[in-house]
């Protein structure tokens, strides 16, 4: 008999829902929430009642029976820093998520809403590889100031489930027995340096850290920044928006639309194909600073993100990458099947859960 798994990723404003036999989906639904309904609660915590019945209506409307469940499975919030991996929910990790205690984001209710679902059913509740995964070395956290440490926040469960897959489907091999550099293309863009199942390396995808993306500044010059910063003196909320949310694509061309920014390609507009290059090329360069914390033992780099969809950029990419190792391309980011593989792993004992 397959196992029945039902997966859950809250976001902003929406939550995804996906049941599983196995790896197999059955059905999936994005949940659309009202922005003007969200705003009565006073947080995020608040919403959990709310959105647990959301997720309960669907699971009715589609005629899929909850008692039936083997497991479910939560995208993990922010957490303290943990290594990868399925982790039992427990009443720590709830107590952290429901507080904030480490920031507050939508996803910090997958684990309760998970929690709450399974202990109605009496099966397990997972999370699986959360953004604050950190498996980084040592060498990797040290900057020329020592009140700054780099930070391990990353598209962890997106980048480890698609290594994965390759590490199978391509190589034959555990993911634990490669080296890969996978670089994520989103709204955010993170490039990790996975060593033999560790990601010993990665740009912070919650900072202004790394190539510059469809809406995130990147990389700064810090002399530069800091004469805007005294030159204009912005309050902190106006200075975080321009970095993140404001800056990139969206500060070059107005929009951070892959789709749009292709079709403006396309009729011609050079600026679009030069703020295209120009993150190509940035990416790219990031892509060898992780082929270094590899010691240039590479057996792939894998592009994968929604923007990996977008051909343009991917060829730019593996343009001046090449060199380094082959290109493999897996577009989008499954982060339904990535929990519900997590969930299987540990029913299966191919993995033995953790503790928070």
């Amino acid at each position: 008999m397959p196992y029945e798994i039902l997966a859950i990723n809250p976001g902003s404003t929406s939550t995804k829902i996906a049941w599983f036999q196995d790896d197999k989906l059955v059905w999936k639904e994005n949940v659309e929430h009202d922005v003007q309904q969200l705003k009565a609660f006073h947080n995020i915590a608040a919403q959990f009642e709310f959105r647990a019945e959301q997720v309960k209506k669907a699971v009715a409307t589609h005629g899929s029976d909850i008692r039936q469940l083997s497991a479910v499975v939560g995208r993990g919030g922010l957490l303290r820093p943990i290594p990868s991996g399925v982790y039992r929910i427990n009443e720590l990790m709830l107590e952290d998520l429901m507080s904030a205690k480490y920031g507050e984001h939508a996803s910090n209710l997958g684990a309760p809403i998970s929690n709450a679902i399974a202990k109605e059913v009496g099966c397990p509740a997972f999370i699986v590889d959360p953004v604050v995964v950190d498996e980084m070395e040592d060498v990797a956290r040290i900057t020329g100031w020592p009140e700054f440490r780099r930070k391990s926040i990353f598209h962890a469960l997106n980048q480890k489930a698609v290594a994965r897959r390759v590490a199978r489907d391509v190589f034959g091999k555990r993911y634990d027995e490669l080296n890969f550099i996978v670089v994520h293309l989103g709204g955010g863009i993170t490039i990790g340096a996975h060593k033999r199942g560790r990601v010993v390396d990665v740009n912070n995808g919650l900072s202004a850290e790394g190539p510059m993306t469809p809406e995130r500044a990147g990389t700064l010059y810090l002399m530069k920044l800091a004469d805007y910063l005294y030159e204009h003196r912005p309050d902190k909320k106006s200075f975080y928006k321009k970095l993140i949310g404001g800056g990139g694509w969206v500060a070059h061309l107005g929009t951070n639309s892959g789709r749009e920014v292709e079709e403006r390609i396309k009729q011609g507009d050079e600026k679009a194909l030069l703020i295209v290059k120009a993150t190509a090329y940035q990416i790219s360069k990031w892509v060898a600073h992780m082929a270094v914390a590899l010691q240039g033992q590479v057996d792939a780099i894998v592009i994968t993100g929604g923007l990996a969809y977008m051909p343009e950029l991917v060829e730019f990419i593996k343009e001046r990458v090449l060199w380094i190792a082959p290109v493999l391309v897996v577009p989008g980011e499954d982060e339904m099947l990535a929990l519900a593989e997590g969930a299987l792993r540990a029913l299966r004992g191919e993995e033995e859960p953790k503790e928070y």
